[in-house]
């Protein structure tokens, strides 16, 4: 629903980002970049299990570019030779002898899958094909929760990021999480609930939490659960308190089951219009989530 702004100004030599330096090279300075998979290189493959065409890097790049002929491109013999990799790479090998990390978002930010030294693999449902920035010995982790754990306090998978939509006509105005049929769905801030509409399984059915903290002015509001009964306008819930089962109710089948997490400026009792809707109205959610403690991943 918000839109995550993935584009981030490309720079050769030092770029500067939330008062860090960050190291890049641009394209024309590369010159080892041949499409072969050196030793002291990560590459990027355009298909799964290392096949297809290659791209290759001796550092770290915090925008790939999306058009040539100044992006970063495939240049290994194979399928995908020529086209930009951002959002286009399904596997890596690591062959640079140091962790490197690749995110989803430029600037090294979003979601993001670690490569140890010397390994080679696909990368994950969220961030095949959507790599955007790739980083040589990343920081180490900030100690945050993941959101796909805290909503279900149990594992559980982003399958939509916040403007995320490749087959949906619209933006996507949230972040959508997946786990089960029937888990607990949880809060993520404490607040006041403001709106229940308990909708029911199918597509014509839309189920709607809608939670507002008043000292955060945000509203985080749930769509497609089955709120528990229990849940009533006026009530007080913590951070962390079960407030729904995972449901489909809103939704095509059960198949589709998933929890559709929005946040929103001010006290807002319903979720902005994401399909067919051009027009993003809300912010991009992560630094609200970061500022929280918690990893959107």
């Amino acid at each position: 629903m918000a839109t995550l702004n993935r584009v981030f100004t490309a720079a050769a030599g030092v770029i500067a980002l939330g008062g860090i330096v960050l190291g890049t090279a641009s394209p024309a300075s590369a010159a080892t970049r041949n499409g072969v998979c050196e030793t002291g290189e990560f590459c990027y493959y355009f298909n799964s299990n290392t096949k297809g065409s290659v791209s290759d890097f001796g550092g770290s790049v915090a925008d790939y570019g999306t058009k040539q002929p100044s992006c970063y491109d495939f240049k290994g013999s194979g399928a995908g030779k020529g086209k930009c990799i951002k959002n286009e790479a399904a596997s890596v090998w690591n062959r640079s002898g140091k962790t490197v990390r690749v995110y989803y978002n430029t600037g090294y930010k979003g979601s993001y899958q670690d490569f140890k030294a010397g390994a080679k693999g696909n990368l994950s449902a969220t961030l095949k094909n959507q790599n955007a920035s790739h980083r040589f010995s990343p920081p180490a982790s900030t100690g945050r929760v993941n959101l796909s754990y805290a909503l279900y306090n149990a594992t559980g998978r982003i399958s939509c990021h916040f403007d995320g939509y490749t087959s949906t006509p619209g933006r996507h105005e949230g972040i959508d999480f997946v786990r089960g049929v029937g888990v607990n769905v949880r809060a993520l801030i404490t607040g006041q609930i403001i709106h229940v509409a308990r909708g029911r399984t199918g597509s014509g059915g839309l189920s709607t939490i809608s939670i507002y903290n008043a000292s955060l002015n945000k509203s985080v509001i749930y769509l497609h659960t089955a709120p528990n009964a229990s849940l009533k306008v006026g009530q007080t819930v913590k951070k962390g308190q079960a407030i729904a089962l995972e449901s489909w109710r809103g939704v095509g089948s059960s198949a589709s089951a998933h929890t559709h997490v929005e946040m929103r400026p001010g006290r807002q009792k319903y979720a902005s219009k994401s399909v067919g809707d051009p027009v993003l109205s809300n912010p991009n959610p992560n630094a609200f989530w970061n500022s929280l403690g918690y990893n959107v991943r």
